[in-house]
């Protein structure tokens, strides 16, 4: 039985990038440092040991962008071949790929290694270039979606996903995607290897940047609910920090937090709305964000613009 494990400490990664020189790098005699690349900070790394503790198989990904991850190094050592530890390898990385919000997965295959990636769903799509200057290799892509998400109203959705990257475009560049909306709850995710500071945790100030725009988001998705429309200001927020988040960042908007109507825009009248998202790391509660937010009536010639 073999248990996949994530490289923690300095001699984790130690041994961690020792079994990659060896399998991915001694061969072709390049020295001892070559095996590492600028992506590694940004990236996450998984690993199989042996009952010795011994690291015998080893992978990365490391997201390309807010739709992409790439999946790198997976070698497993000689002796521990065909015992089916590179699919292990490969179906946790897939699994981060996903939980970062990922619709695509891809690679650059050696010759010799592209049945095994068509065996889990990859495709060739193009001539990716040469490893070394001479081990010729090819690009493979799997498309992934996710069998438990909710996007009711996906036209709404994809507007607002729009809309957060055409007018906050630093938003796309932190991975912030809609996850789930369900008409009264709204789910949003970003992408922690691109909001990292230097404790390997998550910025602060990118953890705010996603609680306000999921309430801006729901606001934005409540008033499409009931056929309004209006522009959405935050007037003040609020947030309490509880735990650092490490893993996965996800933010949650219930239509219960919901404070205050929309009944002013009907008389071309702002109105107001408290609410609260939570701010979770995976499963786990780690924040809190208060938002008060002033919706503004729009004129006639904007509202007939935008529908």
């Amino acid at each position: 039985m073999y248990k996949i494990d994530t490289p923690i400490s300095e001699q984790d990664f130690a041994q961690y990038f020792e079994m990659r020189w060896k399998m991915l790098r001694q061969p072709w005699n390049y020295p001892l440092g070559s095996e590492k690349d600028e992506y590694e900070q940004v990236s996450q790394h998984r690993m199989i040991r042996n009952h010795n503790g011994d690291v015998v198989a080893v992978g990365r990904i490391h997201m390309n962008s807010s739709d992409e991850a790439q999946v790198r190094h997976i070698a497993v050592d000689k002796e521990y071949q065909g015992k089916g530890l590179a699919k292990l390898i490969l179906a946790a990385l897939e699994s981060v790929a996903r939980e970062e919000g990922a619709i695509r997965l891809v690679t650059n295959s050696r010759q010799i290694s592209i049945p095994f990636f068509e065996s889990a769903g990859f495709e060739i799509e193009k001539e990716a270039p040469n490893e070394f200057g001479k081990l010729k290799r090819q690009q493979m892509v799997k498309r992934l979606s996710s069998p438990n998400t909710i996007l009711l109203h996906p036209k709404w959705c994809k507007t607002l996903q729009d809309t957060w990257y055409e007018t906050i475009p630093i938003s796309e560049q932190m991975g912030i995607k809609i996850y789930q909306y369900s008409g009264r709850t709204l789910e949003t995710r970003a992408s922690l290897n691109k909001n990292i500071n230097l404790h390997g945790t998550m910025f602060a100030g990118s953890i705010f940047s996603l609680a306000t725009l999921t309430g801006w988001g729901m606001i934005f998705l409540q008033l499409k609910e009931k056929g309004l429309v209006g522009d959405i200001v935050l007037g003040d927020g609020n947030i309490h920090f509880h735990k650092p988040i490490t893993m996965q960042p996800r933010a949650l908007c219930n239509i219960e937090s919901f404070n205050g109507k929309f009944d002013g825009l009907l008389k071309n009248k702002k109105c107001f709305i408290k609410l609260q998202v939570a701010i979770l790391d995976g499963d786990t509660p780690v924040a809190e964000f208060s938002g008060l937010f002033g919706v503004l009536p729009i004129s006639e010639d904007a509202e007939e613009q935008l529908s």
